[in-house]
């Protein structure tokens, strides 16, 4: 360092220019040639022995005048500009002449300058310990300079940098000093150059495009993408040839692009089709290979495959347990990320997207712990477990892939916890072929088929879920299918929110089924199952449908405050109906029909606006049993047992009480005959086909009668397969004909003034309050609709399933 001036300072030798910075300094006779030196508290290198201690003895001596010139006159700003000239050993040296050098040799402006010259990075890079590194904001800092505290932890990094290395080792002059810093131009150079003295396994690779590298891993390294701005999109290492990174066996504790807080990328990693397109490729090429025995970090790097015959990530063997955080995995043309045999790791907050088969895939007793990754429109599943693939996912956010967001087959058995998995283009979850797992506390909603599918012979465990706002079904089991459906929250789904079918046979309890746009719980073609302590309401038709010769068990359930019945066996519709409360529905608690022959014991059955139990029959070749035993049936709107058409169960034991109707048990005699009216539905009695032993049937009231004398219509208590018995009439002056009846109040309040005819006392429904004549009633109100027209006209739809091998 020379300063040249003028003056009497100028003849001076320019190392005098680097002595003690004092006006006056004391100097011992003895030691008068010792040049004192201060020590950094930072740097340890380029320092100087310290002064010692001067003798009483010693007389002052004056500074020369370029000495004195150089360290107290020359503007901070010249003494700056002269500072950007040098290195960073020469400007520790500088910080150690004097006290106002050391302030100047310590401005961050320098150190930020040399700082982006070596590393390219636009924030200090934090590195206090290994493997541990994070970028910070230099103004939120504590410390004054983190540029030059950087520049000192990262010193001994190796740099990778193309077509730097000569102008580096062809410039010693200019880079004197650097002499721990190692240049090269390729990945391959540097992994190479692990063996050199000062090499602390710490390499920078630069902006540029690394292309068709053997890039094989086997010691432990730090590799971290370098570059201004958006790193990942300027240091891009790509491989048209093989996998572009392989960590083998050793590589335990390595760290790639390990960044710990912050969302800047490092590396781009991309992998492309063999450049031979004859060929047969039989080995799978992987844009980053982890093998047995290896546990690198790899954090905010993109990885990219446009190879066909490889996945994107590949975790495999034994001991393979990396972490990968923060990695952008989209856009392959094959899996995302693929982790099989016995492979471990722990894999979070990745973005993974748009690949053409699945975004996961575990197979062959891999067991990876991944959390809130966002696993998005894929071309295929979401996450794929497989051949007893296992795994921990938590907290993921898995929608609008192309299947199922989650797909387990042939006895996987992951852990999906507090994930969402919404807006499938299929379904949600998918488990089949004796496939298994845990389903905890996810969110399930809004997917096209049912949120969840279940078949051949599959028995997992979905507890604590919310399952909702499908556009088909919630549950869908099917095929054999089992499993423990337990304490879900199920509702607003366009279909059932639980179908069960084919001889299928799970456990439901403690569900909350509710809100559905279809019914509750849909049992049909054979199925099974045990359905016990679930609250099942605010359905818009039947609270339960059990039909086509199945035979579940439904237990201690609430079915209660549905908008049609409550239970519905119909079409040789079997099973066990036993301790539930059905009530406030706005038909009747049970109904039973079509050839169903149901066990219904000590249930309560209450509040049906259309009876407590309606079994009839609406084809000629069915007859509906049953067993109806020990129920407390009661405060229904009409009777509490209705029995008629062909219909014979057995009753025992009931206490039918405190109904609107003096009749409990009605048309328990009375059967359906021709007559020249049909719509009058006239009756003939017969004798019971059935004893009524040991009913109690007790302070029951006319609901047909109050009706009668608050001047209701009828119709208000009937329904068009519930026919009140009472006078009836017809209207000349409104045309109506033999097929039609009419209410004795709509007849006075309606039809007043009209030519009217009585016709007899008999059971009917008004087809006033109906609505089915010209003038509409003004008693009845809105009218109400058929319990089997509803579900004659709009059967069941099932779920669809597409499935995927």
């Amino acid at each position: 360092m020379v300063a040249e001036e003028s003056g009497p300072g100028a003849q001076n030798s320019p190392y005098q220019l680097r002595r003690k910075s004092l006006p006056k300094r004391t100097v011992c006779p003895t030691k008068t040639n010792m040049e004192g030196a201060s020590t950094s508290t930072t740097e340890n290198f380029g320092h100087r022995p310290k002064r010692p201690r001067v003798s009483a003895k010693c007389q002052d001596l004056p500074a020369a005048p370029a000495e004195q010139y150089l360290q107290e006159k020359l503007p901070d700003e010249v003494v700056l500009k002269i500072f950007s000239y040098l290195l960073e050993q020469d400007l520790c040296r500088a910080a150690c002449v004097c006290k106002r050098f050391s302030e100047l040799a310590n401005d961050p402006i320098l150190w930020k300058r040399l700082y982006m010259e070596v590393f390219e990075y636009t924030r200090p890079m934090m590195h206090p310990e290994a493997g541990k590194f994070y970028q910070i904001n230099p103004e939120e800092y504590e410390q004054p300079n983190p540029w030059k505290e950087s520049f000192q932890q990262l010193y001994k990094g190796a740099h990778v940098k193309p077509g730097f290395a000569e102008h580096f080792y062809s410039n010693p002059a200019r880079y004197k000093g650097r002499d721990n810093m190692f240049y090269y131009d390729t990945i391959e150079d540097a992994l190479g150059g692990g063996q050199e003295p000062h090499f602390d396994g710490l390499i920078f690779v630069h902006s540029g495009i690394y292309t068709d590298e053997w890039i094989y891993i086997e010691s432990p390294i730090t590799m971290i993408g370098a570059a201004p701005g958006k790193v990942a999109e300027k240091v891009i290492i790509e491989n048209t040839r093989d996998s572009t990174f392989v960590f083998m066996e050793g590589s335990e504790d390595d760290y790639t692009v390990h960044m710990h807080w912050t969302s800047i990328l490092f590396l781009s990693l991309r992998m492309f089709n063999p450049d031979d397109k004859s060929a047969q490729h039989h080995n799978a090429h992987h844009c980053l290979e982890i093998t047995v025995n290896c546990s690198p970090i790899i954090d905010h790097c993109i990885i990219r495959s446009t190879c066909t015959v490889g996945s994107a990530v590949c975790v495999s063997g034994q001991g393979a347990c990396p972490t990968i955080k923060h990695c952008n995995i989209s856009d392959c043309e094959n899996v995302g990320l693929y982790i099989t045999d016995h492979a471990q790791g722990i894999y979070e907050d990745n973005e993974i997207s748009n690949n053409a088969l699945a975004g996961i895939w575990v197979k062959n007793h891999g067991n990876p712990i991944i959390r809130r990754n966002h696993i998005h429109h894929g071309r295929d599943v979401g996450v794929f477990t497989f051949d007893h693939g296992m795994g921990y996912f938590e907290s993921c956010n898995i929608h609008r892939n192309r299947i199922a967001g989650f797909e387990v087959k042939a006895y996987a058995n992951p852990t999906v916890v507090r994930c969402e998995i919404h807006h499938g283009q299929t379904g949600g979850i998918y488990v089949h072929e004796k496939g298994r797992g845990q389903f905890i506390e996810n969110k399930i909603y809004a997917n096209n088929f049912a949120g969840v599918w279940i078949t051949s012979n599959s028995d997992p465990t979905i507890r604590g879920n919310a399952i909702f706002n499908g556009n088909q079904g919630g549950v869908y089991i099917f095929g054999d299918g089992r499993g423990l459906i337990e304490g879900n929250d199920i509702y607003g789904n366009a279909l059932a929110g639980i179908q069960i079918r084919t001889n299928s046979c799970p456990i439901v309890r403690h569900n909350k089924i509710h809100d559905g746009q279809h019914g509750g719980i849909y049992v049909h073609e054979k199925g099974q199952g045990v359905i016990e302590e679930n609250e099942v309401y605010s359905n818009t038709l039947a609270g339960v449908w059990v039909t086509t010769g199945s035979t579940p068990v439904l237990r201690r359930n609430r079915i209660h405050s549905g908008k049609q019945v409550g239970v519905y066996f119909y079409d040789n519709g079997h099973g066990v109906l036993e301790d539930n409360d059905i009530y406030n529905h706005m038909y009747s608690g049970v109904q039973i029909r079509t050839g169903s022959n149901p066990k219904i014991r000590r249930n309560k059955i209450w509040g049906g606006q259309n009876g407590g139990i309606l079994v009839y029959n609406s084809g000629a070749t069915w007859t509906s049993l049953g067993f109806i035993e020990d129920n407390e049936i009661f405060d229904n709107a009409m009777a509490g047992v209705w029995i008629k058409t062909d219909s014979n169960p057995t009753l025992r034991r009931n206490k039918i009480h405190d109904g609107s109707s003096t009749t409990a048990l009605a048309d328990c005699s009375w059967h359906r005959v021709s007559t020249a009216c049909p719509s009058t539905a006239a009756y003939q009695r017969l004798p019971l086909l059935s004893p009524l032993p040991d009913n109690k049937i007790m302070n029951n009231q006319d609901a047909i009668e109050k009706a009668v004398s608050r001047g209701q219509c009828l119709y208000k208590i009937s329904s068009y397969t519930s026919y009140p018995m009472h006078d009836f009439y017809r209207c000349h002056t409104c045309n109506t004909t033999d097929r039609n009846a009419i209410c004795v109040n709509c007849i006075k309040k309606c039809h007043q003034g009209h030519d009217v005819e009585f016709i007899r006392h008999d059971r009917f429904f008004c087809d006033c309050g109906a609505g089915t004549l010209s003038n509409p009633c003004t008693l009845a109100g809105e009218p109400t609709h058929d319990t089997d027209t509803l579900y004659d006209s709009a059967p069941p739809i099932e779920s669809n399933t597409l499935q995927h091998n």
